[in-house]
């Protein structure tokens, strides 16, 4: 590599570099903070995520190419980098009382939640499979640690060794879909792969196998079935800050790839999205029927993660710029609104109140209105329920579908999204139809506030200007 292209490269991933950097800085200036002083780590961290948001908004505008085409930084790259962003930003916002309650309030946490930032980025810009297993296993590794952060917490052990070793097989078969396809075609890179494969060729077998074992590895970090079953058990053991980033982050990292990878001719080659159709139906399924029976918010809402995924999925059924910028918007749409409902369940632990149990939230619109009227904006949205943010998410990917012909799959859609209304209904029903049992202390923090402000703006805003932020996501993707 000469040291023009060296320097390009570095210039490309220079957002990258800025958040491990700071992620390595601020794991040094940990040490010398002191306990109870954990607000320093957190507004430091939103300080590097903010000058990386910086950066990659200064590269924005032209595809840059970078490490041997390992690597580019292009219109697709910089939306989701930018979603990265705004993910991590709200959960170190929402992070710092809840830290101090359960005793986390380490500057380790902070880094990881850097590090798994950076993961996602170098997914997101990823143009070769190893490149995109790097950052997928930087992400992985971070969040496998962050899991099991409450050492006294048997939920938070078990989940994290859960995590550890179904995530492990799921890189494990990833790889080894990698491998298959180095040894099939000779290389790693999608643009060269693709240039291996002509229209009128049959795809080879082999190469089939090679797709199933990478659909495989990705559809586990999204939470499609039959890859959920780690997604309860880890939802519900994390950290509440932590379960509300892997609900948004690493989940819109795996669609990034999904989207990257097979949005190309070698899918196109082939009848996969007939695979991801059958996943993205029976996701939406099983997320919708098992919700209706929890007890437990934070298992619901893990449910409720994976119907939502599956409806996602059928944004990459549909295909085209349409389909692909339905999926991102839907995406962006989620970030605000999950984390809003997060962050209310945050706000909600407090001295020896967990506020995990849906009946802890009986009465909660008569003491608290104004959190009980956030809530419900929130829980509507996930719904799907006009005019919010999340009705708009899923009408865009019912038209790119209709547009492509699958009205049978946007009738399905439809039906499945009725049902899943019910448990986010079933909520409001307790909050404003039951008395309180007791009196509610939420620990509402000024950083709590900005989170929650800027999750309502979102969830408001995006359902009152959906167009302009679907033509940012057609215009974003890859670099058109």
């Amino acid at each position: 590599m000469t040291p023009a292209a060296l320097l390009q490269s570095v210039l490309a991933s220079l957002p990258e570099i800025v958040v491990i950097t700071g992620a390595c800085v601020l794991l040094i200036v940990g040490l010398f903070v002191p306990k109870g002083r954990s607000h320093v780590l957190v507004w430091a961290s939103i300080a590097i995520v903010a000058a990386a948001a910086a950066a990659t908004l200064a590269l924005a505008g032209v595809v840059r190419p970078a490490y041997s085409g390992m690597f580019v930084v292009d219109g697709f790259a910089s939306f989701f980098k930018m979603l990265f962003y705004l993910a991590t930003a709200l959960t170190l916002l929402l992070s710092p009382k809840y830290a101090e309650i359960e005793k986390i309030e380490r500057s380790e946490y902070y880094v990881l939640l850097l590090f798994a930032l950076s993961g996602m980025m170098i997914m997101a810009s990823g143009t070769d499979l190893l490149s995109i297993y790097v950052g997928l296993e930087l992400m992985a590794l971070s969040t496998y640690v962050l899991t099991g952060f409450l050492r006294d917490d048997r939920r938070s052990n078990e989940a994290a060794l859960k995590y550890v070793i179904l995530g492990a097989v799921s890189s494990g078969i990833f790889l080894y879909g990698v491998s298959l396809v180095y040894g099939l075609t000779g290389t790693t890179q999608l643009d060269a792969i693709a240039a291996t494969l002509t229209a009128d060729a049959p795809l080879d077998p082999g190469l089939l196998l090679a797709i199933v074992f990478i659909v495989t590895g990705l559809v586990f970090k999204v939470g499609a079935v039959p890859f959920h079953m780690w997604v309860p058990d880890i939802y519900e053991g994390a950290p509440t800050t932590i379960t509300a980033f892997l609900s948004v982050g690493p989940k819109a990292a795996g669609f990034a790839v999904i989207l990257r990878v097979f949005l190309n001719p070698l899918i196109a080659a082939s009848d996969v999205w007939i695979v991801v159709a059958v996943i993205a139906v029976v996701t939406m399924a099983l997320g919708s029927f098992v919700a209706l029976v929890q007890d437990n918010i934070k298992r619901l809402l893990a449910y409720s993660s994976i119907a939502h995924a599956g409806f996602a999925l059928l944004g990459v059924v549909a295909g085209g710029v349409n389909g692909v910028a339905s999926v991102m918007l839907y995406l962006l749409i989620y970030v605000f609104m999950n984390l809003g409902i997060f962050g209310i369940v945050i706000m909600m632990r407090n001295s020896d109140f967990s506020g995990e149990a849906i009946e802890d939230y009986a009465g909660f619109a008569k003491s608290h209105r104004v959190l009980a009227l956030l809530m419900l904006l929130f829980l509507f949205s996930l719904a799907g329920i006009p005019p919010t943010a999340g009705f708009f998410a899923k009408f865009y990917v019912l038209v790119a579908l209709i547009e492509q012909g699958f009205i049978a799959l946007a009738v399905i859609a439809v039906l499945l999204s009725a049902v899943a209304a019910y448990f986010y209904i079933r909520i409001v029903m307790v909050m404003y139809m039951r008395e309180p049992a007791g009196a509610f202390n939420p620990a509402l923090t000024l950083p709590v506030r900005i989170a929650l402000a800027i999750t309502a703006a979102g969830t408001i805003g995006i359902g009152l200007f959906p167009a302009w932020f679907l033509s940012l996501a057609q215009q974003s993707v890859f670099g058109s």
